[in-house]
């Protein structure tokens, strides 16, 4: 393969982390990403792949409920649910939408719905699909998934 300029495009020098950051509508996201101590795990090697909620997925959250999260003190639930929106691996939307269920990295398998080309993750619909990065793929989601306790 060669190292032609055509052939470099596909792939960001930016880490997820950054490109959620450079994309504009992951403010939240990133700020959660910062106040839950992830960023340098997320600008390793990886590979990962990350559904970040929107800002106006996160606007859908109860009244309240992001501000309690980042609190000093939930810091431990913010990272269980952060960490619900990360895969290990780098994934296109076509691969994830062949898996049932994702194991995401906080250990929790996620369902992973097909509906023609609309791919679902625990309900939350792919709205901005295979947003490549140097240790990853993001991909930008319509919903804040909160993993379920058992």
């Amino acid at each position: 393969m060669s190292n032609s300029p055509s052939s470099t495009g596909s792939t960001s020098k930016k880490s997820v982390v950054d490109t959620a950051v450079a994309n504009g509508s992951f403010k939240t996201f990133s700020n959660a990403l910062r106040t839950a101590g992830m960023v340098d795990t997320l600008q390793g090697k990886g590979p990962f792949t990350l559904f970040a909620p929107t800002d106006a997925a996160f606007a859908k959250l109860p009244k309240g409920q992001l501000e309690n999260l980042l609190k000093p003190e939930n810091k431990d639930e913010l990272v269980a649910l952060l960490n619900y929106h990360v895969l290990a691996g780098r994934s296109s939307v076509a691969d994830v939408g062949k898996m049932a269920t994702a194991m995401t990295i906080n250990g929790l398998s996620a369902p992973i719905e097909l509906s023609g080309t609309k791919v679902s993750i625990d309900g939350a619909l792919v709205t901005a699909p295979d947003i490549a990065s140097s240790n990853g793929m993001l991909h930008g989601i319509d919903k804040v998934n909160i993993p379920t306790r058992h």
